[in-house]
């Protein structure tokens, strides 16, 4: 066991968090431990028993808190969340920094609200599957670090087997944990928030117009990359927006097998707020939220602090298309620029829109030896491809480097299909964790999976499809 282990977060004024420990189960057992997550984070993975992983047994030095934080959820201004079902265990500290640990599903918080602050086998699994399978395509993530049985059974629309997933983060730190401060009028409160999350996370911000600058380029990469893989994060609430730049929270998420645009597969997204093609939109509102909050501590009246206030945050246009560019131009085999780049890339997604291709394996095709012939599979409108090809090979004959060099590096093959997490977490559901493991194992490599992991790669048969996806509360 690593003994740097700390909680900066528990240094923190009381109104930070609540001080709670994890509520002891009854039959812990080990589902599966990252062991090689474990090691990079300087942890023995024989440290990491059911008991640890439920949190019956707390690591040394673990100051177990559930912080507090608001946010808009669907637009709706709810002044006080919270930890309602997550326990920060505290820090890992090592050459990587500070990395969070803690454990969601480990019983009531202060703020469960109605919850019971468990969570149950199906929704561990899939931010299990999902987490690992976004840092296998280098998209900034939280982690699971394990994931363990309780033994006892959850109430939800049924009875279901409960469990835990042991969560690590560069922080827990929300846009909503500044809106909680900010709507409460709590300067000092705000204050000390700021200058905790820039010495964690961006230490070269000197204030807070630097350190809303330098998060709004962290979201507006880190959308542009759920993008070009076909991610839809599904619940894009200000609470579910971090400071840091990382995804989290896999609640109602998916990838898109068919491309459209203004896809959906959340359940309470009736309309569509959190769509594919909304999401840059959606980011903005959320980073508006947050600049918001920092006004009190912008300097000068308030009318010039929202002024500066508004300027930055006029700059993730600009830096999300500049990401969504390199992504994209590199997705068809490009790395230099053209006038011509964003035209040849939108009329390509507008074939495959038209011809319900899908997203990841028509993105894969380009990159095969017979990309005409592998590509007219995926894009089957009359003279779609056709209409598309000449001006795309005319463009690459322009690049000097290997074009399928430069998207095998970016085009995935392998993604978590949600018939697939669907499809192992019904086995789960009925004792078999074998195909969880293999999905878990097989997404680690996602841009040269093994040949037997191939049947991974099938997009869903009709009556496979998925189209809505669930809240895990």
């Amino acid at each position: 066991m690593n003994n740097q282990f700390d909680n900066s977060y528990a240094r923190l004024p009381d109104q930070f968090y609540a001080r709670i420990a994890p509520t002891p189960v009854t039959q812990p057992s080990i589902l599966r431990v990252n062991d090689a997550l474990a090691m990079e984070l300087g942890l023995d993975p024989d440290s990491l028993t059911a008991d640890v992983l439920t949190g019956n047994t707390l690591l040394p030095g673990s100051e177990p808190l559930a912080q507090v934080y608001a946010g808009h959820q669907f637009g709706g201004w709810v002044p006080r969340l919270g930890d309602g079902r997550a326990i920060l265990l505290g820090e890992v500290t090592g050459t990587f920094g500070r990395r969070d640990i803690q454990l969601k599903g480990a019983g009531l918080t202060p703020f469960s609200r109605n919850g019971d602050g468990r969570a149950w086998l199906g929704p561990v699994m899939r931010e299990y599957i999902v987490s690992e399978a976004m840092h296998a395509l280098g998209i900034p993530t939280t982690r699971a670090l394990g994931a363990a049985m309780t033994g006892e059974s959850i109430q939800r629309e049924r009875r279901y087997p409960g469990a835990v997933l042991t969560r690590v983060a560069d922080s827990h730190i929300r846009v909503g944990t500044f809106q909680y401060f900010a709507a409460r009028g709590d300067t000092p409160a705000l204050r000390l928030l700021l200058d905790h999350s820039i010495a964690r996370h961006y230490p070269s911000a000197d204030g807070p117009l630097t350190f809303l600058a330098q998060v709004i380029e962290a979201q507006a990469k880190l959308i542009a990359q759920w993008m070009s893989v076909g991610f839809i994060h599904g619940v894009m609430n200000t609470d579910n927006m971090t400071i840091s730049g990382e995804t989290i929270d896999y609640g109602p998420c998916a990838f898109m097998d068919a491309f459209h645009p203004r896809m959906v597969f959340s359940s309470i997204d009736q309309q569509g707020r959190y769509a594919y093609q909304e999401q840059p939109n959606m980011a903005v509102w959320d980073l508006a939220q947050l600049a918001t909050s920092l006004l009190p501590l912008v300097d000068g009246e308030a009318e010039e602090a929202a002024e500066q206030a508004t300027d930055v945050l006029s700059n993730f246009g600009e830096l999300f298309r500049a990401e969504w560019m390199r992504l994209f131009r590199a997705k068809i085999g490009i790395t230099s620029k053209e006038e011509g780049d964003e035209a040849l890339i939108t009329g390509l997604l507008a074939r495959m829109s038209s011809s319900q291709a899908d997203f990841t394996n028509t993105f894969a095709a380009l990159a095969t030896d017979a990309p005409d012939e592998a590509t007219a599979l995926h894009i089957t409108d009359d003279g779609a491809w056709a209409s598309w090809a000449p001006d795309w090979h005319a463009r690459l004959a322009r690049e000097d480097g290997d074009p399928q060099v430069t998207m095998r590096a970016v085009n995935p093959i392998l993604i978590p299909r949600n018939h697939r997490v669907e499809q192992a977490i019904q086995a789960g559901l009925d004792g078999d964790f074998a195909p969880f493991h293999r999905l878990v194992d097989a997404l680690a490599n996602p841009f040269d999976p093994s040949p037997d992991t191939l049947d991974l790669v099938q997009p869903p048969a009709h009556d496979e499809r998925v189209i809505r996806t669930f809240c895990g509360t």
